[in-house]
């Protein structure tokens, strides 16, 4: 083999694993600068019932409703999110407004990443109040634009009627 064909080789060898670096990188499902929008369903249960858990009380206690968030993300790994959510539209059309920081860890490029929240919002129905939330979750990306989504928050309210609200729904990633 001749030098010219050597140094063609290394050339070639040396592109080769500069796309494939690329490509590994441009693959991972959760980017920086990334915009989120998600659809969600929902289910609440109030403190009694978180205090006194079982099956009957939260098919007696629990409502169901709809959302929609969207969120974004500064660094692959904080950002910030708000959603919207009903449980009842009798009153309003939205019950619930929330804003909230985001932390999520991916792992590696297997498409899961847990993630924690906190933030706070403001309640219209089933009575009017502020409140204060936190909590975790887990999303599983399908692919760098579609994934699906579950977390649980507890809800700190100004008065004494705390309540849990859990979340699953599918997350579009821009």
């Amino acid at each position: 083999m001749n030098a010219y064909a050597k140094h063609g080789l290394l050339i070639l060898g040396t592109s080769l694993c500069c796309v494939a670096g690329m490509a590994q990188t441009a693959a991972s499902p959760y980017r920086a600068e990334e915009f989120n929008v998600d659809l969600f369903g929902s289910g609440s249960v109030g403190q009694y019932t978180l205090d006194h858990i079982s099956g009957s009380r939260i098919q007696h206690d629990g409502r169901l409703g709809v959302g929609a968030g969207l969120s974004y993300f500064f660094t692959q790994n904080l950002g910030v999110g708000v959603d919207a959510g009903t449980e009842s539209t009798s009153h309003y059309l939205v019950d619930r407004v929330s804003a909230n920081f985001l932390a999520r860890f991916p792992l590696g490029d297997s498409g899961f990443a847990p993630y924690v929240l906190g933030g706070g919002g403001h309640q219209f129905d089933p009575s009017e109040l502020w409140f204060l939330d936190a909590g975790a979750g887990i999303e599983f990306r399908f692919t760098p634009q579609v994934g699906i989504f579950a977390d649980g928050r507890y809800v700190f309210t100004e008065r004494t009627s705390n309540y849990g609200l859990f979340r699953a729904g599918v997350r579009f990633a821009f």
